[in-house]
């Protein structure tokens, strides 16, 4: 098993570059191999190609044609062996997320980088567990 296997990988997904910018080099201080794409339609390429990815993490508004929300409606019909956390707006997060990610992803925006580490945390370690 290759060391990029042991280590998890985050899709990290935001138009915006200096949050997704941001978040990804706290990630990776933390540990994690991440991935950055822009928008939906650039991730799901990467979903399709890379099997390493452990969890996505996406704005809610993408730019393009694939929010973040349809993003994570691919991934559990396509990818269930992915954890996904979306960030965004209180309101539209919370109303919109539904079943679409595990319990409470879900992040409002501006969001604490150590939150977000914390949350992929509990993911990946839930996974490795078999939750």
């Amino acid at each position: 098993m290759s060391q990029s296997n042991l280590i998890p990988t985050v899709l990290v997904i935001d138009g915006e570059i200096l949050i997704r910018t941001e978040i990804a080099a706290y990630l990776r201080h933390c540990g994690y191999r991440v991935i950055e794409a822009v928008s939906g339609d650039e991730a799901l390429p990467v979903l399709l190609a890379d099997d390493t990815i452990t969890i996505v993490l996406a704005d809610v508004q993408l730019p393009g044609t694939i929010d973040g929300f349809a993003l994570a409606q691919w991934v559990r019909n396509h990818r269930p062996d992915v954890g996904v956390v979306l960030a965004g707006t209180v309101q539209r997060a919370a109303v919109a997320a539904g079943e679409l990610c595990e319990e409470g992803p879900t992040l409002s925006k501006p969001y604490d980088p150590q939150i977000v580490a914390d949350r992929i945390r509990q993911l990946v370690a839930g996974r490795q567990r078999g939750e």
